[in-house]
């Protein structure tokens, strides 16, 4: 009996298993050599011709044309491990995978799919427990760790270069917009942290500046652009002559009802400035469009303006000057109204607004670098320290780094599966063989031999040394967190779970169904075989099938 349609595809059993586990491997190994202070970036080209270059994880498989299902599913993992935790997200991903390949090889020795499920649960649970167990408590206040926390997330990263001044900035701006909540726990309001980016100079010349930054001019050069204490009005209504929402026609005899006509436009536009004008506003900063002629009034009103601002920037803006956002002229009060000083620096073409009173607070970070591709990877570097910082700060946990945590999670899995009983036990094993696939491709990306480095690391962790982790830079086995490297505890719980997640749902899968081809590669009949590398990638040639 047929009951699915001629170009349907379905694979079943161990065949649909194995295609889900190498759809998902082969996204794993894309990220792989990324990973640590020695890993290598990426050149993405989209379909438009730009390009990307970066060793950021969760942007590589962004921007990647992937149209597997299976794959996308790790790609989520990646996402999430962003969302939660702001960095992390290689090792993320790298764990799933090598979950995925161990898993295979207990399934080709006939342990069912719900026995690694299982173990792996226990496994991620038990893992997550003895990283509270060993994570260090660290003081909010603690600004030298703080930004210990920081290098460690940009190094490797483009940003490693000025790592200890954007540490500093990073540390400055997470700590101004921290507060102390109820029970002594503290809230980071990265909301309040705005990045601006500028290309042309040295990326040591980055600054960390109380207020907003706005990369925009005035609409009139006869307008002031100084005020220490401004009344300052966001809109969202265009300044311009109301159009109607149909195609309209005006038949005009004679030079006279030209003049009327343009008169009532005139007067339009002298209204709207007068609303302006009214409302006691210094400073107007407008999502829409001014009329040329609105321009000319506001200058001679005083009155300075600036148009086509950033949704983002509005956004900030009402943070920083406690002003609304005002959406209709013909409503406008003033308590609508922020109070700010603005000033302008003509040599970088910036404004600088800085909120006044203690209800209001904000700032942000201006990066510099010389080139766009530059400044780009140098913002994604600093968005995810400024993550693990706020992250650290509110958690309050911090782990050595330099794979010393995976291998004594590794070792005290390995204690605690001799106590699981059943299948289950080879499951939690395999678990901890994953974990150690950190270490091991940090020393790969470094150019070391990973199998001597896991030997070593191995036997300090034996010998008690908790903190042991590997210097990329000498080959030697030392004490990670005197050596500075140190990371977020809540980072790599979170990394943990989610690959552990995405693994069981890979696994539980038994069959696929698809109405079409299952991936943009074109080159598998989808019965029994599965995938064997990469495809979708949008003309990136040479990788072809699984995506």
């Amino acid at each position: 009996m047929i009951i699915m349609g001629e170009d349907a595809q379905r694979v079943k059993d161990r065949d649909a298993q194995a295609y889900n586990i190498r759809a998902a491997r082969a996204v794993a190994e894309a990220v792989r050599s990324t990973l640590g202070p020695k890993g290598m970036d990426k050149m993405l080209v989209d379909s438009m011709g730009d390009v990307t270059i970066t060793n950021d994880g969760v942007t590589i498989l962004k921007e990647m044309d992937i149209d597997n299902p299976t794959a996308e599913m790790i790609v989520e993992v990646a996402e999430t491990q962003e969302d939660e935790a702001g960095d992390g997200t290689t090792t993320a991903v790298a764990i799933a995978g090598e979950l995925l390949k161990n898993a295979e090889d207990l399934l080709e020795q006939d342990i069912h799919p719900t026995a690694i499920i299982r173990g792996f649960n226990l496994a991620s649970e038990k893992a997550r427990e003895e990283i509270d167990d060993i994570a260090e408590r660290v003081d909010p206040d603690d600004e030298e760790l703080l930004k210990k926390v920081a290098e460690t997330s940009m190094t490797g990263k483009s940003s490693e270069l000025n790592k200890e001044l954007l540490a500093d900035l990073i540390v400055r701006a997470v700590r101004q917009v921290t507060v102390e909540a109820h029970g002594g726990s503290h809230v980071v309001d990265l909301e309040n942290v705005s990045i601006e980016t500028q290309t042309g100079r040295s990326a040591s010349e980055s600054e960390l500046l109380t207020g907003a930054v706005i990369d925009k001019d005035p609409v009139h050069d006869d307008m002031p652009v100084s005020f220490d204490e401004a009344d300052v009005l966001l809109l969202n209504e265009p300044v311009e002559v109301e159009e109607t929402d149909i195609d309209t026609s005006v038949s005009i005899e004679s030079p006279d009802q030209l003049q009327k006509f343009l008169d009532q436009e005139e007067a339009q536009l002298k209204a709207k400035v007068d609303q302006i004008v009214d409302s006691g506003a210094d400073v107007v900063f407008c999502q829409k469009g001014i009329d040329d002629l609105a321009q000319h009034y506001l200058a001679k009103q005083g009155i300075l303006a600036v148009r086509r601002t950033k949704k983002s920037d509005i956004r900030f803006l009402k943070n920083i000057t406690g002003a609304a956002v005002v959406s209709d002229l013909d409503s406008i009060e003033a308590a609508d109204l922020g109070r700010a000083s603005v000033r302008r620096d003509e040599a970088d073409e910036l404004f600088y607004v800085e909120g006044i009173g203690d209800d209001v607070h904000g700032v942000t970070l201006l990066l510099r670098g010389s080139t766009d591709h530059v400044v780009d990877e140098l913002e994604r570097g600093v968005e995810d320290a400024l993550d693990v910082v706020a992250s650290t700060v509110a958690d309050g946990r911090v782990l050595a780094g330099g794979g010393a945590i995976e291998v004594e999670l590794a070792s005290r899995l390995r204690n605690y599966a001799d106590s699981v009983s059943g299948r289950e036990q080879l499951a939690v094993e395999a678990y901890a063989d994953a974990l150690e696939l950190v270490p091991r491709v940090l020393a790969e990306n470094a150019g070391l031999d990973s199998i001597d480095t896991l030997v070593d690391l191995r036997a300090a962790h034996e010998e008690g040394q908790v903190r042991a982790g590997l210097n990329v830079f000498t080959g030697e086995v030392e004490d990670a967190f005197d050596a500075g490297v140190v990371e977020t505890a809540h980072a790599k719980e979170q990394a943990v779970a989610s690959a552990s997640e995405a693994a069981n749902l890979v696994l539980k899968i038994d069959d696929i169904i698809a109405a079409g081809d299952l991936s943009t590669g074109g080159d598998d009949d989808g019965e029994g075989g599965a995938p064997g590398g990469m495809g979708g990638m949008g003309g990136m040639g040479g990788m072809g099938g699984a995506m």
